[in-house]
């Protein structure tokens, strides 16, 4: 069990009820679900954003509302123990598996919320840690949608002419040309690649090409090269980059880092995909006892969830590439006043909130 873990499970905890409110956003081509669970106890509100990408779950837990009664817990400990006993599907089995991690997970952070608020005191205070200057990058796809081929250095360009120095995280994809490659290492400074190695049948796929692994590898030569396809045909190129190999997709608790082939030197910690706090708490623990780095991950939050992985960034791994952009970067109009990297700490005066 982590020190963090101890210093929360204790913590006394009343809920008497929570309510579901929905804040799916549309951008453009596709809908980002949320629903954001309030959990009510002590004259307090606790807050967490479930990041379900079906649009079909949220509809489908929203119309069945609350069902689970948590009002027999009394530490958050308990909380996080029955949540964990719960169907959080009770309507129909999600559209994905990883989906029952991610209500979970907006469940407890909710629950964390909601205890540090009875306690009147913050995260980073009950945890004994500062918040510090979070960097970040921004995540970003060059497709062109609307009937148009091919990608551009537009998504770019674009965000750098408001926020010059900004950092990128980008998905190489099937369709980039050399040329391309080479324009946008004129342009920007890339962090991450997602090489996007483990998606099968997404919008986001992309097929494993050797070749394009290799060109990007060369042109951004202090990159992170995330989630590679690792079999016969890229093994040779990529096992001499095994400390610049770091993983995502297919980590969902920290057994599934001691079990990979290569012992990362960094990996990317989304709290969502990991699901309990209990989870999250000892993999940071493990990865700094073991020399791993972490950088932190979105998964298109739209409410109180980005700011919550953000806090956790800020005390756990601040000086990494963290894909934790403020949420507006990821809005096609890039617009002004954004907070640029590294992000200034505005950890809230109580809970488990970040600005």
């Amino acid at each position: 069990m982590s020190e963090a873990w101890k210093a929360l499970e204790s913590m006394p905890l009343k809920v008497e009820g929570y309510d579901l409110t929905g804040h799916d956003r549309e951008y453009g081509s596709f809908t980002r679900p949320s629903t954001v669970i309030h959990l009510r106890g002590g004259g307090e509100e606790g807050i967490g954003e479930d990041v379900v990408y079906d649009v079909l779950d949220h509809i489908a837990h929203r119309d069945t509302g609350p069902t689970h009664d948590f009002t027999g817990v009394s530490t958050l400990g308990e909380f996080c123990e029955l949540t964990g006993e719960l169907d959080l599907f009770e309507a129909a089995e999600p559209g994905m598996p990883a989906s029952r991690l991610y209500r979970r997970w907006a469940f407890e952070s909710a629950a964390l919320d909601l205890a540090l608020r009875q306690a009147g005191m913050p995260l980073h205070e009950a945890l004994g840690r500062d918040p510090k200057p979070l960097r970040f990058v921004c995540s970003t796809r060059l497709t062109v949608f609307d009937g148009e081929e091919g990608s551009n250095t537009e998504p770019i360009s674009k965000r750098l002419a408001k926020y010059p120095g900004l950092e990128f995280k980008l998905d190489p994809e099937n369709d980039w040309t050399p040329e391309l490659i080479a324009e946008i290492g004129d342009l920007a400074t890339v962090r991450v690649l997602d090489l996007k190695g483990h998606y099968r049948g997404t919008p986001v796929d992309v097929e494993t090409d050797p070749v394009l692994y290799r060109q990007v590898a060369e042109a951004f030569p202090e990159a992170y090269l995330e989630d590679p396809d690792v079999n016969d045909e890229t093994r040779a190129l990529l096992e001499p980059l095994a400390d610049r190999v770091t993983w995502d997709a297919p980590l969902h608790s920290l057994a599934d880092i001691q079990g990979l082939e290569w012992t990362p030197k960094a990996i990317n910690s989304k709290p969502s995909r990991f699901g309990s706090l209990q989870e999250i708490l000892a993999i940071y623990e493990y990865c700094d006892a073991n020399g791993i780095k972490i950088y932190g991950g979105g998964q298109g939050e739209v409410q109180i969830g980005r700011g919550q992985i953000q806090y956790l960034g800020s005390l756990f791994h601040p000086d990494t590439p963290n894909d934790t952009a403020p949420a507006g970067f990821n809005d096609p109009a890039v617009p002004s006043g954004l907070p640029t990297s590294p992000m200034e700490p505005v950890p809230s005066a109580t809970g488990f909130r970040w600005g």
